[in-house]
């Protein structure tokens, strides 16, 4: 015996429902504006700055006085006084009098003074009068210099700084000791005054006395 199954009809099919957002590519909606996205902040904007450009001392700048600073400098022109900063550059027509101190020194004009960096070059156009203390230096041919270099771990410090300045101050001469005042002599007991004084008078008499012996009393002729 053989049983009749049922055949099922395929029913409506089901409408998707539609997207409110436009899909990309599709045709948009009228009437309707999509949201703007957030945009990702770029890593380490506010994290790292931009560093700072050199400070520049044109070639028709002369200045007298102390220069600090923590970032660069290129000098030109004239500098009377002390300069520290991170990284230095003389230039070919500087002239720098005074002490200069750096992480980074780059000579390549005059200086009259002490030098003081952990990197110090001295290029072929270089002139220093003065003592270099560094950690590392590099002398290039035709460079001038006149004095004497140091090498130490920690050219920047003040421990540093003090036995350089010490090193240069005369050493004190010992003053001589006073000379110890004369002693008056002894005075003389009256009885030996009075016998060297007779001693006196007899070589006295002695020296004033004439050759010949004592003088004979002389007898007038005429008396009688």
């Amino acid at each position: 015996m053989f049983s009749k199954s049922r055949i099922k009809e395929p029913g409506p099919k089901a409408v998707p429902a539609e997207d409110p957002k436009p899909r990309l590519g599709a045709d948009p909606v009228p009437g309707f504006r999509p949201s703007p996205e957030p945009s990702a902040a770029p890593v380490g904007t506010h994290a790292s700055k931009a560093k700072p450009a050199a400070s520049v001392l044109s070639g028709d700048l002369s200045v007298t006085g102390n220069l600090k600073t923590t970032g660069d400098i290129v000098v030109e022109g004239v500098i009377d006084g002390d300069i520290r900063a991170h990284l230095l550059t003389v230039g070919e027509t500087a002239t720098i009098r005074g002490e200069i101190v750096a992480d980074d020194i780059v000579i390549n004009g005059r200086v009259i003074g002490r030098v003081r960096g952990l990197k110090v070059r001295l290029t072929s156009s270089a002139r220093v009068e003065g003592d270099i203390i560094h950690k590392t230096i590099a002398i290039e041919s035709g460079a001038h210099f006149e004095g004497s270099v140091h090498r130490q771990d920690d050219p920047l410090g003040e421990a540093t700084y003090r036995s350089a300045a010490d090193a240069q101050r005369p050493a004190k001469v010992a003053e001589p000791a006073e000379a110890a005042p004369a002693r008056k002599p002894a005075p003389q007991p009256e009885a030996h005054r009075s016998s060297a004084a007779v001693t006196a008078a007899t070589e006295a008499r002695k020296s004033a006395a004439p050759a010949g012996g004592t003088e004979k009393p002389r007898s007038d002729a005429g008396s009688k």
